[in-house]
């Protein structure tokens, strides 16, 4: 396999389809001693990074039971 001047590699297809590499994925190098590897990130989904956002955002003065009860449609 030959690096180009970008310092771009082609990685087969058997490999890619094996680790699920497909066009838009993030991938990451990392070293151990003299050895070079690469691996696939791991996509936050919509709903983690959603919560992410959110997290600590809430300005509601309610407790965990109040608002299950209101969903609940409890009195």
């Amino acid at each position: 396999m030959r690096v180009t001047t970008k310092g771009q590699v082609t990685i087969p297809l058997a490999l890619r389809e094996k680790a699920g590499i497909v066009a838009g994925s993030e991938v990451e190098f990392f070293e151990e001693g003299r050895r070079l590897y690469l691996r696939k990130v791991q996509a936050v989904g919509r709903g983690e990074a959603l919560v992410g956002q959110m997290a600590g955002r809430g300005s509601v003065g309610m407790s965990t039971d109040e608002i299950m009860k209101l969903t609940r449609g409890e009195r």
